[in-house]
C-alpha cells in the first residue's frame, strides 16, 4: 500500500481493482494536495493491464466536507478550478468503472469528485449536498455532472438551495446506485459480480462507447463554468462576502451585487 499523505493507494483483487481511499479524517478535505494525490494514483494506474475497475472511499465517519474554502478565495480558486476539473475530466474519460462508496457527508467538491466516478453506493444515513450557494458561489462541476444523474428539477434544486439529501432520498431521485450499511463491501461485491470476469480490453471499448460523447461534452461545459465562476462570480461582492464570512464564521452581510 503507497500513502501520498492524504491518500491511501493500494491494488486489490491480483491486481484487477485499483483502491483509492481518502485518508484524513474526519473532514477529508479535497484541498490541492488530495486532488494533486487523486490523479496522481489514475495516471500511474491508467492502462495497467488486467485493471478492471477502481474503487474510491474514504477513511472516518465522513467521505468528505468538500473543497477548501481558503482555496475558493479570489487570488486562489483559478488554480484550484484548474485542478480539480482536471481530476474530473480525467474521472470521467478513466478506462474502467470507478465505483464510490459513500458514508456519511459527502459535500461541495466531494460530490463532485464522487459524481466524476459512480455508480455510488451509499450508507442510508449519508448526506449529499451541494452547499457552495450558502457561501454565495455556485458549484462548477455539479452544474455539468448532476443533470447527468438526476432530472434538471432535482438538478437544479440541489445547485439553487445548497440542501443535502440523505441517501435514502439520493437513492430515490437516481444519484445514488445502491443503499447498503456497509457501502465498501456492496461495492466489492459488485465489481467481483459483474467486473472481475470482463476482457479489460473490451471494458475499456464498452467505457468509451458510453462516456465520449458525454466527455467531449463535459470539456466544453466545464470551460464555459469556470469563466463564468472567474470572470463573473468572483467579481461580484456577495461572493467574496461569503467566503470572508464562512471563514470568519459569522453570517454573512448580502448586499445582491
Amino acid at each position: 500500500m503507497a500513502e501520498a499523505g492524504c491518500l491511501k493507494v493500494w491494488l486489490d483483487r491480483d491486481g484487477a481493482l485499483l483502491r483509492l481511499r481518502l485518508a484524513r479524517p474526519k473532514a477529508n478535505i479535497c484541498d490541492a494536495a488530495m486532488i494533486a494525490a487523486l490523479h496522481a494514483a489514475l495516471d500511474a494506474h491508467r492502462g495497467q493491464r488486467g485493471l478492471r475497475g477502481v474503487l474510491l472511499d474514504a477513511e472516518g465517519p465522513h467521505f468528505s466536507f468538500g473543497a477548501s474554502v481558503e482555496e475558493h478565495l479570489a487570488d486562489r480558486c483559478a488554480g484550484m478550478l484548474a485542478s480539480l476539473h482536471a481530476l474530473i475530466l480525467a474521472m470521467a474519460g478513466y478506462p474502467v468503472p470507478i465505483l464510490v462508496a459513500v458514508r456519511g457527508q459527502c459535500l461541495g467538491g466531494g460530490l463532485e469528485i464522487a459524481l466524476a466516478g459512480g455508480p455510488i453506493f451509499a450508507h442510508p444515513d449519508a448526506a449529499f449536498g451541494q452547499p457552495e450557494m450558502k457561501l454565495g458561489v455556485f458549484a462548477p462541476a455539479a452544474s455539468c455532472l448532476l443533470p447527468w444523474r438526476v432530472s434538471a428539477v432535482v438538478a437544479e434544486d440541489l445547485l439553487w438551495s445548497g440542501r443535502s439529501l440523505t441517501g435514502r432520498e439520493a437513492h430515490a431521485v437516481g444519484l445514488v446506485g445502491a443503499l447498503a450499511d456497509d457501502p465498501e463491501a456492496a461495492a466489492l461485491a459488485t465489481f467481483d459480480e459483474h467486473l472481475a470476469a470482463k476482457s479489460a480490453a473490451a471494458l475499456a471499448c464498452a467505457v468509451e462507447a458510453v462516456r465520449a460523447p458525454r466527455l467531449r461534452e463535459l470539456r466544453e461545459r466545464l470551460a464555459e463554468v469556470e469563466r463564468l465562476y472567474l470572470d463573473r462570480l468572483m467579481k461580484t461582492h456577495d461572493a467574496n462576502e461569503g467566503l470572508a464570512a464562512f471563514l470568519a464564521k459569522r453570517p454573512p452581510n448580502w448586499e445582491h451585487r
